[in-house]
Parts: C-alpha cells; structure tokens; sequence
C-alpha cells in the first residue's frame, strides 16, 4: 500500500524536492501552495500527484485541503509541514519594523500548530508528523530575528509534541536545514546547500525514525553552541 503524503508549500524549494523524493520512493504525494502558476506547472511535471490551491493560514483553506486529500487518498500517512517565509526586519527601523508581522507569525508558526492538530484530529494515528524548521530555530539571525523566534517557536512545539505522541507511535521529525539553494536565497553569496540532498537526508531520518535531522553546515551546531558559543554569535553577527 502506498505512503499518503501531504506537503505544504511543496511546489517550490524544499518543500518540491521532498515531493520529488517521496514520489521517487513510491508515495502518493499531494502539495499545496497559493501560486496557481506554480501549482500549475507542478501538475504538469507530476500528473499522479494531487496539487491543491490553498492558504495555510486559513481555516477554511485547510480544511478543504484535507478534504480533498481524504477524497483522493482516503487516508494520510506523512504530514510535511514546509511552507514557510523569510522576512528581514531592522528594528532600529521604528514602526515598520513591524509591518505584516501578523502574517510572518501565523504562517511560519501558528498555521503549522493548527494543521497538526486538525490533522490529528482526522487521522489520530497518522504514522509520521514532519516539522522544517532551520538551524536558525537555535540561533537567531541578525537581520532576522522574527524568523529566529517563530522556527524556535515551532522548534519547541515539535519537541513536545513528540513526547506527546510518543505512546502512540507518531514519529515526529524536525528538519533543520542550513541556507539552501532556493529562490528565497537567490541573492545570497554564500555557501548553500541542494534541495535535493537536503530531501535525501530528511527521507533517510524517517526511515531511521530519529527526532532531528541537521543537514549540511547545521550538523555541528547543537554542539557548538554549547562548546563555542561566542563563535557561532560572531558568526550569526554577519548573517
């Protein structure tokens, strides 16, 4: 029986390498996204999959969302929750350090909280629950610390949440990915790494059913930051 997976933000970056990486494996693979362009040429590329237009930061959409899952799959395996944005905020800036705040918040954190629990709902024994979060969940980046607060936030709700479901066997796995070639970073000179090994990394730790995957530079960063803290704080200070 094929693996039902259900990706948010899955028809760009992450989010579409892990599709990509699910289908290669076998599962039957729905994404959602707000860009009907991108849903669009998705649909095109992966005919077998189910593109679903949606917000995630709506009720409305959400649930819809999971209908149209239900009615296609009947059931789901693997939640991936990836949709997510980037926002650089200078509060040295007065109050527009503040614009669409709101938004940043219920789309990288409160949207992720609330589908879970409605999935959960849905499908109380779902068999995995997938958090991409960033190795910015453990060290804040100076030209964005919003982004910092929510993946920490999150990075904490999956922690819990996996002690939660431990005594009913829904594996929770948190990504933390370093900067990866994405379109979001596209105007960065720096050192990133491929969606695609970053996917690979990810379908390996399902498999090996461990609680966190630190791809890439993101490896040694739980252990620098207990050893050389003021390091990484330089480091962070240029980011």
């Amino acid at each position: 029986m094929k693996q039902v997976v259900l990706i948010t933000g899955g028809t760009m970056g992450i989010g579409l390498a892990l599709a990509k990486a699910f289908m290669a494996q076998g599962a039957a693979v729905a994404v959602c996204g707000r860009s009907a362009d991108a849903l669009d040429s998705f649909s095109h590329a992966h005919p077998e999959a189910l593109a679903i237009r949606a917000d995630v930061t709506s009720a409305e959409d959400r649930a819809a969302m999971l209908d149209a899952v239900a009615d296609r799959f009947g059931r789901l395996d693997v939640l991936v929750n990836n949709a997510g944005t980037f926002v650089e905020r200078d509060f040295l800036d007065g109050s527009r350090a503040t614009e669409g705040l709101e938004q940043e918040v219920a789309l990288n954190l409160t949207a992720p909280i609330q589908l879970t629990g409605e999935v959960l709902a849905r499908w109380p024994s779902i068999a995995a629950l997938v958090f991409v979060t960033s190795g910015f969940a453990l060290v804040s980046p100076t030209r964005a610390p919003t982004y910092g607060a929510v993946k920490a936030g999150l990075h904490a709700f999956a922690e819990g949440l996996r002690r939660q479901l431990a005594a009913d066997g829904t594996h929770v796995l948190e990504l933390l990915p370093p900067t990866v070639d994405t379109q979001m970073n596209a105007k960065l000179n720096r050192k990133k790494m491929a969606p695609a090994d970053v996917a690979d990394a990810t379908l390996k730790a399902l498999a090996q059913h461990r609680s966190m995957v630190l791809p890439g530079d993101t490896r040694l960063l739980p252990t620098l930051l207990r050893i050389a803290p003021k390091t990484i704080e330089r480091m962070i200070a240029k980011l």
